[in-house]
């Protein structure tokens, strides 16, 4: 989502970013809004994380707060199973609308068959999320605005701004162990080659310093996992999203991460952009967003 949780390579990538426009953002809330009980919303894919938890608690829904923190989009939140703050997207997911981009086919998709797991699922590069329904709690207009607040000043002191890409490696055990408290208990808080260093606030991040290249940051990861295996015997796992790098990096073996290089990964581009336009037009013709 937006480009989050994302690494590209300094030389590039053979393929193509496809973003969502305009039809594919916003929220809406079906039917009305009753404190207390279960409501359903509509979410665009392309919609800000961040801007979805604030609209919702305006519009009196609660159980979305936990992502006013977190970067990207509600489609890509869905790709990787976002989370936070004790939730995640699969605690309150319904369904999605999803592009087939092999075939141009826009259909919905139940939750449970989405693969979701924590920090993943089982959609693929040729999947995209225009729009996804959620069950939440009906409430009363601002309900979140203290706990998003709380939120966001947690996040301020506790996790770098700057230039990074978001936590660099999975809780290990599904997320019962934290990673950046194993970093940290090996004293590598401001590890630096070149122009990235691990955060000196948290150590599950790569602060990339005016004029760091992709390479850098890779470099951080690579003598992180490094370290850790040796001290631990733990091969942390990149949570990272890894574009257009060569194969064979340690923690990039799970799917989301593309090393496969340029032949393999290069789509046309014509082909692509007309299926695009035509689900737009379904989309316009068939939502209200």
């Amino acid at each position: 989502g937006r480009g989050s949780n994302m690494l590209v390579s300094d030389s590039g990538f053979a393929g193509l970013c496809v973003v969502l426009g305009e039809f594919a953002t916003g929220v809406r809330v079906v039917g009305d809004v009753q404190p207390g009980a279960d409501i359903v919303v509509e979410v665009g894919g392309a919609t800000p994380l961040p801007v979805a938890a604030r609209q919702l608690s305006s519009l009196g829904v609660s159980g979305f707060e936990w992502a006013v923190g977190v970067p990207g989009t509600v489609g890509g939140a869905v790709r990787m199973n976002a989370g936070g703050h004790g939730s995640d997207m699969m605690a309150s997911l319904v369904d999605v609308e999803l592009v087939d981009l092999r075939t141009g086919r826009v259909g919905r998709v139940d939750a449970e068959k989405l693969g979701l797991r924590f920090r993943g699922s089982d959609l693929d590069d040729h999947h995209v999320v225009v729009n996804v329904r959620m069950s939440l709690r009906g409430a009363t207009p601002g309900c979140g605005d203290g706990e998003i607040a709380d939120i966001v000043r947690w996040r301020r002191d506790n996790q770098p701004g700057g230039q990074n890409a978001g936590s660099v490696f999975v809780n290990p055990d599904n997320g019962a162990r934290s990673a950046g408290e194993i970093i940290d208990r090996l004293g590598l808080r401001g590890l630096r080659i070149g122009a990235a260093a691990v955060s000196d606030k948290h150590a599950n991040f790569i602060q990339a310093d005016p004029g760091a290249r992709s390479a850098d940051v890779l470099r951080v990861m690579l003598e992180v996992h490094r370290r850790v295996l040796e001290a631990e015997g733990l091969s942390l796992r990149s949570e990272v999203r890894l574009i257009g790098f060569p194969p064979g990096l340690p923690f990039a073996g799970h799917k989301d991460n593309d090393t496969r290089g340029g032949a393999a990964r290069l789509e046309v581009a014509g082909t692509v952009e007309r299926r695009m336009n035509t689900v737009e037009r379904r989309i316009n013709t068939a939502t209200d967003v």
